[in-house]
């Protein structure tokens, strides 16, 4: 599961979200990795996770009957 973000100089990178163990906003969003890893981005908390969401609806389409 990737989803597009973008470090505070502006670079745009993808990030598996599966990894992601914790995100904090203090003020600044903060995604920690499950191997400790940091990654300071420019999108808010909430904004991370909306990406997740529409990446996990896109992917996971049930068919409704």
């Amino acid at each position: 599961m990737m989803v597009t973000l973008h470090k505070f100089n502006g670079e745009e990178f993808v990030l598996n979200a599966n990894l992601i163990e914790t995100i904090d906003a203090r003020p600044d969003t903060v995604i920690t990795l499950i191997n400790d890893r940091k990654y300071l981005v420019r999108e808010k908390t909430g904004e991370v996770l909306v990406k997740i969401t529409e990446y996990q609806r896109s992917v996971f389409v049930v068919e409704r009957t």
